[in-house]
C-alpha cells in the first residue's frame, strides 16, 4: 500500500468539522460527510493526476464519490434547503 503524504490531517479535518457541523459536537450529520469526502475526492483528484496508474486509489476515489452521492440525495430528500445551502458552499453542481 502507497502512503500518502497529503491526506487529510487532523487539523484539516477539524476545521471542517467546525465549519459545516449544525450543532456543537456534530461529527456525523449528512453535511458534515458530504464535506469531508469533498475534500478527500479533491486530494485523491491530485493524487491520481502526477499517478495516474494507481489503480487502488482510483477505485478509493469511485467508492467515496458513490457514497458521497447518495449522502447528497438523502440530504436533497431530507431537508433541501440545506442541501441547496451546503452545495452552494461546497461548489459542486446539483447532480442528484
Amino acid at each position: 500500500m502507497i502512503s500518502r503524504s497529503n491526506m487529510i490531517s487532523k487539523e484539516q479535518k477539524n476545521k471542517i468539522i467546525q465549519k459545516y457541523a449544525i450543532k456543537e459536537g456534530d461529527t456525523g450529520s449528512s453535511q458534515v460527510q458530504i464535506a469531508l469526502l469533498t475534500y478527500e475526492i479533491e486530494d485523491l483528484t491530485g493524487h491520481l493526476k502526477q499517478h495516474k496508474k494507481d489503480f487502488s486509489s482510483r477505485r478509493g476515489l469511485l467508492k467515496k464519490v458513490g457514497l458521497r452521492r447518495r449522502l447528497m440525495r438523502y440530504l436533497k430528500k431530507e431537508d433541501k434547503g440545506s442541501y441547496e445551502t451546503l452545495i452552494k458552499a461546497l461548489k459542486l453542481k446539483d447532480s442528484v
